[in-house]
């Protein structure tokens, strides 16, 4: 049986990996590069600190103790179950090329186990 830190850090990374992909085809997209909005510093770091978070929990999934790594994939999986979801509303909302669309699902069938995983967390042995 493969452990439940394993599991969480295989769907943080699938998470993060997808998600940068995502941010790599947007560079290839006419229209979402004419139609961005100015980048400032402030919202540089703001994506940098949002996009860090996956990075990090990847290294907590395997490091912390099982009460600890419970509640922090919870919270950051639930952080990201519901960024994922404005993310999609936004993509219907804005008639957002396809591959948007497409993505912003996928982000989803990786965050929602994380939080799936971190509320079932198996109880201690003995």
């Amino acid at each position: 049986m493969v452990d439940v830190k394993m599991k969480l850090s295989g769907l943080w990374v699938a998470h993060m990996l997808s998600t940068t992909y995502a941010d790599v085809l947007r560079l290839y997209d006419p229209g979402e590069v004419a139609a961005s909005f100015p980048m400032t510093h402030e919202l540089m770091l703001g994506s940098a600190i949002i996009m860090v978070i996956p990075i990090v929990m990847i290294v907590l999934s395997l490091t912390l103790k099982d009460k600890a790594n419970r509640l922090v994939n919870f919270i950051a999986g639930i952080f990201w179950v519901g960024y994922d979801l404005l993310m999609v509303s936004s993509t219907f909302s804005t008639a957002a090329p396809a591959y948007e669309m497409f993505l912003g699902f996928v982000y989803l069938i990786f965050a929602t186990p994380i939080v799936w995983y971190a509320w079932k967390w198996p109880k201690p042995e003995g």
